[in-house]
C-alpha cells in the first residue's frame, strides 16, 4: 500500500510541476490509507523540498490528510487559517507539521490559500535550504546493531524524524537504475567495507542524475538508515536524501 501510494503521489507532484513551480504541492487519492499520508507528505516533501500534503478521499468526498513542511513555513498557523477561512472543515498542527479535513471538492481552493499564504516564506526557506544531519558514520559502522540503538530513540514521525546519517568521503562504487525509477548505489569505505543504497523514484530527479554520473568518484552521502532482511540475514541499507561530491 506505502509504495502504490507513494508512486502516485509523485506522480502527481511531477504533473504539478511541469506545470509552474507551485510553493506547496498536494496530492490525493480514495485508497490512500489513513496511517500512510504522514509518510507521503514526509516523502513528498523531502523530494521537492517544498511544503506538501497527502490526502485520502473519503466514500463522501471529504478529505483527511497530513503535510510537511520546510524550515521556515508555519504550516501550522496557514493550516489554522485555512480554517478561519472556512476552507477546511478543522486542522491545526505546528511549524513543520499539520494536518486537515477538507470538504468533498475543497482540495484547489485549500491549496491555492496556502500557497499564497507561504509562497514567500517557501521562497526564502528554498534559498537557504539546508539538511541537518544527526550523525557520521562509515560503511563499517553502519551495521544492523547501529539501526537497533538509533531506533530505540523512535518512535519517529512528524514531531520526531528519523536520524539523517552521513556516509562521508566513500567511493561510489555502483549506480544503476533498477525497478520504477528507482536508483541503487553502493558505497565503499577504503577499508573494503561497503553499503547498499537506493534513492527511490530519482531517476529523472537532480539526486538521481548526480548519482549515476559520479559512479567511481568519492562522495558524502546523506540519509536514513535501516535493516534489509531478505534471505533470512540482516544487512544494513541505506534511504538516500542527498549527496554531495568531496
Amino acid at each position: 500500500i506505502e509504495e502504490q501510494a507513494l508512486e502516485a503521489a509523485h506522480a502527481q507532484a511531477q504533473a504539478a510541476l511541469t506545470e509552474g513551480d507551485p510553493p506547496v504541492i498536494l496530492a490525493h487519492a480514495p485508497d490512500w490509507h489513513p496511517g500512510v499520508v504522514g509518510l507521503v507528505a514526509a516523502r513528498l516533501k523531502e523530494r521537492h523540498r517544498r511544503p506538501a500534503f497527502a490526502f485520502s478521499i473519503a466514500p463522501d468526498g471529504t478529505m483527511t490528510g497530513s503535510g510537511r513542511s520546510i524550515e521556515g513555513a508555519d504550516l501550522g498557523r496557514a493550516v489554522a487559517a485555512a480554517v478561519e477561512a472556512g476552507l477546511a472543515l478543522k486542522g491545526g498542527g505546528h511549524a513543520m507539521a499539520a494536518g486537515a479535513t477538507l470538504p468533498s471538492g475543497g482540495a484547489r481552493g485549500f491549496l491555492d490559500f496556502v500557497a499564497h499564504r507561504l509562497k514567500s516564506a517557501v521562497e526564502a526557506g528554498r534559498t537557504r535550504s539546508a539538511l541537518m544531519v544527526d550523525a557520521l558514520a562509515t560503511a563499517a559502522g553502519a551495521s544492523p546493531e547501529l539501526i537497533a540503538t538509533l531506533e530505540r530513540a523512535g518512535p519517529f514521525g512528524a514531531g520526531s524524524p528519523e536520524p539523517v546519517v552521513v556516509i562521508g568521503g566513500h567511493t561510489l562504487a555502483d549506480a544503476a537504475i533498477v525497478g520504477a525509477g528507482h536508483v541503487r548505489a553502493r558505497l565503499r569505505a577504503p577499508d573494503g567495507a561497503s553499503l547498499s543504497a537506493i534513492a527511490f523514484r530519482a531517476a529523472d530527479e537532480p539526486l538521481g542524475q548526480a548519482l549515476l554520473a559520479a559512479r567511481g568518484g568519492k562522495l558524502h552521502v546523506a540519509g536514513t538508515l535501516s535493516v534489509d532482511r531478505w534471505g533470512g540475514t540482516q544487512r544494513a541499507q541505506m534511504r538516500i536524501i542527498d549527496a554531495a561530491k568531496t
